[in-house]
């Protein structure tokens, strides 16, 4: 039989560190994608601070995590871009989690309506809005899942003051659809996708809601989705 070296990876230890409820509810309390301390992922947890920091520690050796050092104090983020798709994966084909409250309802409809995915948007918005910049002829698709600004899109988007050039030159992938794992379409992922949901929160187009994770759009945002992309919201 033929050696298996150098061939395929070895995946089983990334899922181990994922089969343990309170690594994945802090993993997911990362999404929101921004960093946490130890003691707020712990409660989001349910364990005490002691578990959390050995729980952290595994997800930093296996590169899930990375630091981020403020003065005397650490905070928690998702390694990058990456680890977020696989999260994002999983989700897909996970059973839902059961509803058991009027809050955990009224969270987990916020959550469909629009949220942040690591750095981009996601939920029903984020799927009405990629469906609007392809039938607005703003992206158009390339190979695979990977997606192109057209030269419309790209006068369009720098009216908003993205620079469409410079995204293309980042080390991330420019623009690509994500299978939106509520919606089951897609929506627009890539260094685009994060330009574009930070620069409608900083234009106050959409707002972060009470829900971790949650946006809200405003009025300014429906309008402003509406004039630029052909975009309405209900």
């Amino acid at each position: 039989m033929a050696s298996g070296h150098g061939v395929g990876v070895d995946f089983a230890p990334v899922a181990a560190l994922l089969a343990d409820r309170a690594r994945a509810a802090m993993l997911t309390a990362l999404l929101d994608g921004r960093p946490l301390a130890a003691g707020e992922l712990a409660r989001t947890a349910g364990v005490s601070a002691q578990t959390a920091s050995a729980h952290l520690g595994r997800l930093l050796d296996g590169g899930f995590v990375t630091v981020v050092k403020q003065g005397r104090h650490r905070y928690y983020r998702l390694r990058g871009s990456e680890v977020a798709q696989v999260i994002e994966a999983l989700s897909r084909i996970a059973p839902p989690m059961e509803v058991r409250s009027l809050r955990q309802s009224r969270d987990a409809r916020r959550l469909h309506e629009a949220r942040t995915c690591y750095d981009h948007l996601a939920g029903a918005a984020g799927v009405a809005l990629f469906a609007a910049l392809v039938d607005g002829g703003l992206i158009e698709a390339g190979d695979g899942d990977a997606y192109e600004v057209t030269e419309k899109g790209e006068e369009r988007l720098a009216g908003l003051g993205l620079d469409v050039p410079a995204l293309r030159r980042a080390r991330r992938s420019f623009a690509w659809q994500c299978l939106d794992w509520t919606e089951r379409r897609p929506h627009l992922n890539g260094a685009l996708g994060a330009a574009l949901t930070g620069r409608m929160i900083e234009l106050g187009w959409f707002e972060r809601g009470s829900t971790r994770r949650a946006l809200v759009v405003t009025e300014r945002g429906l309008a402003g989705l509406a004039d630029a992309f052909g975009c309405v919201l209900p």
